[in-house]
């Protein structure tokens, strides 16, 4: 069973390798789901890593549709890490009904190739993911990154296991939400050949500042959070590899 671990800054990408973990997904900014991270980040961990990497193009945070700037935008960035050396790209674009939109997403893919494609967690926000699917197999996806359409993929598990068998060899089905050292197995028992964690700890590393550079209440400047060795070290001793 493939464990990726989601990657938000370098100390994760550097846990993720040293942890034993088969890639990494790196973006920056989990708290909002990630986006696409810097050059000097994607340039640093190729650099210095040899885990194999995942990149998110993701222009910004909120929703999937993009306009024709943003979409230019995640072009460049595919173009730019393909030559860098990266391993593969995860990415995807909606409709602003929340359907995939085929055109857009293929044309990512195309530019992608020789490179893997994951369509990201936007896929969780489709109104009909069997047909999601689909359509995903038809333009050429390699995998497709889903909870089953909720906050925990193991609450969400017969959707999962429906995507899965619809998928059957055409497209792999990566498990993702909440997925832990307690529920790991969970999904290898019931046939899944990938999954997904982040494997985060929260550190605290300072006192509130007395001026706060974000206007969000859900955003804290005390805390350091990256993906942790021994978090990752017991997800691959739950799933045996």
């Amino acid at each position: 069973m493939t464990l990726e671990i989601c990657a938000c800054n370098y100390k994760s990408a550097y846990n993720a390798q040293i942890a034993g973990a088969d890639r990494i997904e790196l973006c920056s900014e989990l708290a909002i789901g990630g986006i696409t991270p810097s050059y000097g980040l994607v340039k640093q961990i190729l650099n210095t890593l040899n885990i194999p990497v995942f990149i998110l193009i993701r222009p910004r945070s909120g929703n999937f549709t993009y306009s024709e700037d943003e979409f230019s935008i995640m072009k460049h960035n595919i173009e730019r890490f393909k030559k860098m050396g990266c391993s593969g790209i995860v990415s995807g674009v909606l409709n602003k009904d929340n359907t995939i939109d085929m055109e857009k997403t293929k044309e990512l893919i195309e530019l992608a190739k020789p490179l893997p494609f994951t369509f990201h967690r936007a896929f969780d926000w489709t109104p009909d993911p069997i047909k999601a699917i689909e359509q995903l197999i038809e333009i050429g996806a390699n995998r497709v990154l889903t909870s089953g359409q909720g906050a925990k993929g193991e609450e969400n598990l017969n959707t999962l296991v429906a995507l899965k068998n619809k998928a059957a060899h055409s497209i792999i089905i990566m498990a993702c939400g909440g997925v832990n050292a307690t529920n790991a197995h969970t999904f290898k028992a019931h046939g899944f050949e990938e999954i997904h964690a982040s494997a985060s700890i929260i550190n605290r590393i300072n006192e509130a500042p007395t001026v706060k550079m974000n206007s969000a209440k859900h955003f804290k400047e005390t805390i350091e959070v990256f993906s942790d060795v021994n978090e990752i070290k017991k997800i691959l001793e739950t799933i045996g590899t």
